[in-house]
């Protein structure tokens, strides 16, 4: 709608629309009340406050892998030191492998259904089974031997002191077990065995395998939450002795650095391992042809590999005689020169020979730029067909067809996982977050590096989370299966859609469109320095990420993390408006123009063709003062006051008295609730067109409606809201001004099948 404006008065009426009252002034709430108080532990700008302290847990453990009965047995020594200003008289250790026991929660407090078809596996995952897996707790007892009470609650044992610890004061004591190992393909476990059996060999994924101590801090106390599954795990940092004693012929690969590499590498591995640590490329430590020759043999003779890493805060490792295993050294901005290596098996060397250890090199560096300069001495990507990190070392899954070939969708697929599970080595295992009560502050934070990481790795990776668009269907859901993305990981649902994709997603637009990257990077890098290798929460994220950008962000946490309104900005009406400039003789001669175009019409155009005569022709008598003046003569006062006007204005003003200066009244519309920035493309008439972006803050007043006024020298045929879907907007129909018929596509014909395109195998034969 085009509409004239007075020289000083802008009139115009807009069409109104459906009004949301339910959203008015919500949003631009402080988000302080929801905050715990900042301390002497965490202060207000979300660094740790001058008494910030955290325990450490210490420990020496000396394991025995029974290859022939799937069994584990182990004896560890913990040190525990109470760093905290509390007398403890209990401790907490976490026994993960309860989980598997048959009556655990994970079988009885989740809901199940069945299906026409159902597998084994999914049976057995869902149903529970009879075989006896989780701990055997054989002693629990102090340095000197002496037995300790203890108290095991399904995945949590506490340990009764005999005298409350001190602060200050450090504790050491023995645990002793032994667990049956589980097939991981039957129960979907982070960790286990898998099983070849024509060959009659295992991989072995050893996670979660001892009992670990708990956390203890200042903000729960003891972090012993029971594990069900979804939450992971929050753990405390120390120093790690471990002795893995298993068939001479595998190969193993752990956390931290090997220490006796003379006594299990044989002479030409010990050569390569040496050289591999600064060589520019991955070369074999153990060969293919060597690996594929001992798979082919059993040994029941053992050896003991002993591993020591410093300052993390978990220990995880693989065994297998199907291992091939490559390294290469990866220079570190900081100086320092890290071990990258992978550890695969024959199923997966089409992949992970060409892939595996460059995608580590370039996932370190990558992280490091945006965080810190990573850390430890390895980086180990374990082929083990599952997902799962640890402090050094992941294993991910990825492996091609018989022939050696693979689809382009499986390629990239190892190179997520394997940049996911790396990078999983930042967050949580260095920054330290609590994954049993906050899954975003791993998973998100590692989801955003990741796609970060795959988009500078080559230009059009196709990226499976991270761009705004993709998001916006789950935003879109039923909201009753929806939560926020700060609620504890065991309560989340669609948790992959929320505690990996949205947390992501809300990231990336936080840096790309809400703060800009050299705002974001600077926080986001002082956050992973201040809280490199301590416990952070929620809140010393959400402070550190204002304090060191200097933006007030309280609307961004409550609409993207406290709430599960989704992004739906329309664009409900547009009026415009142009400048009246003319001289008073134009108006005039536009005001006569305009009512003689108003009073003709048809029944007078036919009078006059049908030579029909008025009253007034035929009797002028009838004619007074009003038909005889001319009511649109300029006088000379209308002329004067014109020309007055003109000559009073300044600069600044004359600008806008200009005729062909467009003036754009635009009404917004927040349909989804979740205030966001406008981003607001224009189209113009002579082919060019221009991107403006309004600030979320324009909805600070009315959370439901908000209108802006656009003066533009060129003329506007389209708006677009969000051109680039940069905002996860999630009805892009109504971001178009006027509004676009947009066709939906269908096939005519439905294919009867489906497969992965494998062009490699094609091409091959």
């Amino acid at each position: 709608m085009k509409k004239l404006l007075g020289c000083m008065l802008f009139l115009g009426l807009g069409l109104s629309s459906l009004a949301q009252d339910n959203l008015k002034d919500r949003g631009f709430e402080e988000i302080a009340p929801l905050l715990p108080t900042p301390n002497v532990y965490r202060n207000g700008a979300g660094a740790p406050g001058h008494q910030y302290y955290q325990q450490q847990a210490d420990y020496v453990i000396k394991a025995t892998l029974d290859d022939n009965r799937q069994r584990l047995e182990g004896k560890e020594t913990i040190t525990y030191t109470n760093n905290s200003p509390d007398y403890l008289s209990y401790l907490w250790i976490q026994l993960d492998q309860n989980l598997r026991k048959k009556d655990s929660d994970e079988y009885v407090a989740n809901s199940s259904k069945m299906n026409d078809r159902m597998s084994a596996s999914k049976l057995f995952f869902i149903v529970g089974h009879d075989e006896d897996y989780g701990y055997h707790i054989t002693n629990v007892s102090d340095e000197n031997g002496a037995k300790l009470p203890h108290t095991i609650n399904k995945t949590m044992m506490r340990v009764d002191l005999p005298e409350p610890l001190a602060p200050g004061k450090k504790y050491t004591f023995n645990i002793d077990w032994w667990n049956n190992i589980n097939d991981k393909t039957k129960d979907h476990a982070r960790g286990g065995y898998e099983h070849f059996k024509e060959e009659d060999n295992y991989i072995y994924t050893m996670t979660a395998w001892f009992p670990r101590m708990c956390v203890y801090d200042d903000v729960n106390g003891w972090q012993n939450k029971p594990f069900l599954g979804a939450g992971e795990f929050a753990l405390t940092f120390g120093d790690y002795e471990v002795h893995i004693t298993a068939p001479s012929d595998h190969m193993i690969a752990a956390t931290g650095l090997l220490q006796n590499p003379k006594e299990v590498l044989n002479t030409k591995e010990l050569d390569r391992y040496n050289q591999a640590k600064s060589s520019t490329k991955p070369m074999f430590i153990r060969t293919p042809d060597e690996a594929k020759k001992i798979a082919k043999t059993k040994k029941s003779d053992t050896k003991t590999w002993i591993y020591k890493a410093e300052n993390v805060r978990d220990f995880a490792w693989g065994s297998s005689r199907k291992f091939m295993w490559d390294g290469m050294g990866v220079p570190m901005a900081n100086g320092d020169t890290v071990l990258a290596m992978s550890y695969y098996p024959a199923e997966a060397q089409g992949l992970y020979e060409k892939f595996s250890t460059k995608v580590v090199a370039h996932t370190l560096r990558t992280y490091s730029k945006y965080t810190i300069p990573y850390p430890y001495p390895v980086a180990i990507s374990v082929e083990a067909d599952n997902g799962m990190e640890y402090p050094m070392i992941c294993f991910n899954n990825g492996r091609t067809e018989k022939d050696g070939t693979y689809s382009e969708s499986m390629k990239y697929r190892v190179h997520s996982i394997i940049i996911h599970e790396v990078g999983h080595n930042y967050f949580p295992m260095i920054v330290n977050s609590d994954e049993r009560k906050w899954a975003w502050m791993d998973e998100g934070f590692n989801t955003f590096l990741q796609f970060v990481t795959e988009q500078e790795f080559q230009d059009d990776y196709p990226s499976r989370r991270g761009p705004a668009h993709k998001i916006a269907q789950y935003m879109a859901s039923d909201p009753s299966t929806l939560s926020p993305i700060m609620t504890q990981s065991d309560n989340v649902k669609q948790y992959f859609n929320n505690a990996y994709g949205k947390a992501a997603t809300a990231l990336v637009i936080l840096r790309e469109t809400v703060m800009g990257r050299e705002l974001f990077d600077f926080a986001f890098k002082t956050y992973a320095e201040r809280w490199a290798f301590k416990h952070p929460k929620p809140e010393d994220f959400f402070r550190t990420m204002e304090d060191a950008s200097g933006m007030d962000l309280d609307w961004y946490w409550r609409g993207w993390f406290y709430g599960i309104d989704p992004v739906d900005i329309s664009i409900s009406q547009v009026n415009w408006y142009k400048t009246e400039t003319a001289s008073p003789e134009e108006k005039n001669l536009s005001k006569k123009k305009n009512r003689e175009k108003n009073l003709s019409n048809k029944t007078q155009d036919l009078n006059k063709s049908q030579g029909l005569k008025t009253a007034l022709e035929n009797d002028p008598d009838l004619a007074d003062f009003y038909n005889r003046y001319d009511r649109y003569q300029t006088s000379s006062s209308e002329t004067k006051a014109y020309k007055t006007f003109v000559e009073s204005l300044n600069e600044d003003e004359k600008q806008y008295f200009n005729p062909d200066m467009n003036y754009y009244e635009l009404e917004f519309e927040n349909i989804g609730g979740l205030p966001m920035p406008i981003i607001l493309k224009m189209e113009y008439a002579d082919g060019s067109e221009e991107t403006l972006t309004i600030p979320a803050e324009i909805w600070r007043h009315d959370n439901a409606k908000v209108t802006k006024v656009i003066a533009r020298d060129k003329e506007v045929v389209q708006f677009i809201l969000d051109p680039n879907r940069e905002t996860a907007d999630i009805d892009e129909d109504n971001n178009y001004y006027p509004r676009q018929m947009l066709p939906s596509r269908f096939d005519l014909y439905k294919k009867k099948t489906s497969s992965k395109s494998n062009p490699m195998q094609k091409s091959n034969k």
